[in-house]
């Protein structure tokens, strides 16, 4: 082989060994970035990031901002911060299942209204959400198997969110203001009581007894202040009687016309 041919088969070469180092490079800088246990993949055309059993205790930074899928499920995160997701505009569903949840912030879903259809935060700690938690949130969401306090609070929530077909059998009060309805499924229980009517029920009734209170100050004095300025009056009357007459008229005088 002619020397000219050599050296550019050795060019070539090392050409395409560089490019496969930087290709290798690449990639594996990429999965460096990822948290441990976390990984990339697409499933039925859809780029999915799944860290499942990941043992985390937060959201991961990093996700690429073009996943549709996100398996954050069976980790001990302990809560969802504001903007947890705001960098996601193309997620389509999100497991959030079995994890340590306790807290949603406002805000933890900005930024998923338009396409997130699918959101399941069940199997957590969720005792109390805000119903503005999910503002704007189109998604079918599954809150079943979390120890809920059945109140006017999560009557509001229920009625704000779109629940997963399916999973309104698992939303059971754990606790609730009204002992007997621990242990019931909170569907069943809302449709014979109004949880945030009784609440009001029972913050008029409060107002009332505290007006009541005070009208009943108010009498009171009243009643103290005539009956001081009668003794205070007949006392005065006592002392007249015991004046001599002509210096008696002239005070008594002076008595009637200040009381009249």
């Amino acid at each position: 082989m002619p020397a000219a041919g050599r050296v550019l088969l050795r060019s070539v070469t090392m050409w395409l060994l560089l490019q496969s180092l930087l290709l290798l490079a690449s990639c594996l800088g990429s999965a460096a970035a990822f948290p441990k246990g976390c990984y990339p993949s697409e499933e039925e055309g859809l780029k999915t990031f799944r860290c499942s059993n990941a043992q985390l205790t937060e959201v991961p930074r990093d996700i690429p901002n073009d996943t549709n899928k996100l398996y954050l499920d069976s980790n001990r995160i302990p809560f969802l911060p504001r903007d947890a997701f705001r960098d996601l505009p193309l997620l389509l569903e999100l497991d959030l299942s079995h994890n340590a949840i306790v807290s949603v912030e406002s805000g933890a879903f900005r930024g998923l209204a338009e396409h997130l259809h699918s959101l399941d935060l069940s199997s957590n700690r969720l005792v109390s959400v805000s119903k503005d938690a999910f503002s704007n949130l189109k998604a079918k969401v599954n809150l079943s198997n979390n120890p809920w306090l059945c109140d006017c609070q999560l009557q509001e929530l229920i009625r704000t969110v779109d629940l997963a077909a399916g999973s309104s059998g698992g939303i059971v009060c754990d606790s609730s203001t009204q002992e007997e309805h621990v242990g019931k499924a909170f569907l069943q229980v809302i449709a014979d009581t109004d949880f945030c009517n009784v609440y009001k029920k029972t913050t008029d009734i409060a107002m009332l007894v505290t007006m009541f209170g005070w009208f009943a100050m108010v009498i009171s004095y009243l009643v103290y202040y005539v009956r001081q300025n009668q003794e205070d009056a007949r006392r005065h009357l006592e002392y007249l009687k015991s004046l001599p007459s002509k210096q008696r008229r002239s005070e008594e005088s002076s008595t009637i016309s200040t009381v009249v």
